[in-house]
């Protein structure tokens, strides 16, 4: 067992052309973030060597020769991770840990056994904490072929409540934190962690189908960013041909924003909007890929605007589903600004988990959601 930390990892300013003198006694090998045996999950960008990604909950696998491994990286901003050394995601990580500076060396794993070792590492927080950069990883050992994606994958799309904003708070009136921002403990990890099943996450906070939080940045939502290769720049277009995975069942869980302060949007806006998006995820993966799309409980309406969006579609292998205000108590399955926390969206898995089992066909098994 890897006890687990709270704090910081060991993080060392570093420049990429520094002497790494230090090192040189373990002859360290240094392998491009590039490199295929490293096996990256979700929405990712290859510049030469480095792979540069700033989605909530994208995760890398890589499988080494030998006790140490380190990675030198840059972030834009200061994203929070989380990592697991020799076992799969668990809700609880081996480490959590904030990377906030350009050309800096992370250590991942020291001090281990002799003979192969993996670790994960998946971004915890989403695109407005930070762009991260892998540019290369270093070893005393060989980098070997990453174990391979596991045979089932769910695309989740969504906003805060996918991006797991609040999920480590337990009060309700807590305000937002990067630190308790936390992707690995929302409805749609532990629903994957139910399955065994790879996950990636097209989300963002405060983002609706037609209407944001509040009315911010009016006539970009989540049809707009659904296309980005990034989650905060428009720059680059996602292209699925070049993605290593193809998901067996894509979950949209948005509206809430929408129906945020108050407003309610125009019924046949909202509806050319979610068409839009359901038409870009089938252009994606095919009409065989079902969706399942989820109504939250903001509002009774929320239901009947995306029945109706669906029906108005002609497109197949569509479900809904409305999740109502009973779904979770709002006391102590609350986080930071009334959001779910890890409680509430445990609960949340539960009333999604049939669905998913439905639509697949994946058999749903005698063991808890976590």
């Amino acid at each position: 067992m890897h006890k687990t930390l709270t704090a910081f990892v060991t993080v060392l300013a570093l420049s990429l052309s520094a002497d790494l003198s230090a090192n040189k006694a373990k002859e360290l090998i240094e392998t491009p973030a590039s490199d295929s045996r490293i096996e990256y999950t979700g929405r990712t960008v290859v510049n030469g060597n480095d792979v540069s990604y700033d989605w909530s909950g994208v995760y890398f696998r890589v499988k080494f020769n030998g006790p140490y491994l380190a990675m030198k990286c840059s972030d834009t901003r200061n994203c929070w991770f989380n990592l697991w050394t020799d076992k799969e995601m668990t809700p609880e990580a081996d480490r959590k840990f904030m990377v906030g500076a350009k050309d800096t060396l992370v250590v991942l794993a020291e001090g281990l056994g002799k003979g192969e070792h993996e670790i994960i590492l998946q971004k915890r927080t989403e695109g407005e904490q930070g762009r991260f950069t892998v540019h290369s990883f270093l070893t005393e050992g060989e980098i070997l072929q990453a174990d391979g994606r596991k045979k089932r994958h769910i695309e989740f799309v969504g906003d805060s409540y996918t991006c797991g904003y609040g999920t480590e708070s337990l009060d309700r009136n807590d305000p937002f934190l990067a630190e308790t921002e936390n992707c690995n403990l929302t409805y749609a990890a532990i629903a994957a962690r139910y399955f065994d099943a790879d996950f990636n996450l097209v989300s963002h906070s405060g983002q609706g189908i037609c209407r944001n939080y509040d009315d911010f940045r009016p006539g970009y939502n989540m049809p707009d960013r659904y296309s980005q290769a990034f989650d905060e720049s428009t720059e680059t277009t996602w292209d699925p041909e070049k993605a290593p995975y193809r998901p067996n069942l894509v979950v949209i869980y948005l509206c809430t924003n929408d129906f945020s302060t108050a407003r309610q949007p125009h019924e046949m806006i909202f509806a050319g909007r979610y068409i839009e998006l359901l038409k870009k995820i089938k252009a994606n993966y095919g009409d065989d890929i079902p969706v399942l799309c989820l109504a939250s409980n903001v509002t009774p309406f929320s239901f009947d605007y995306i029945r109706n969006a669906c029906m108005m579609s002609g497109l197949s292998n569509l479900t809904y589903v409305g999740l109502t205000k009973g779904i979770h108590n709002e006391d102590d399955e609350l986080g930071a600004s009334w959001h779910p926390n890890y409680k509430g969206h445990k609960k949340v898995a539960s009333g999604v988990i049939p669905y998913i089992s439905t639509l697949t066909g994946w058999p749903m098994e005698e063991k808890p959601y976590k």
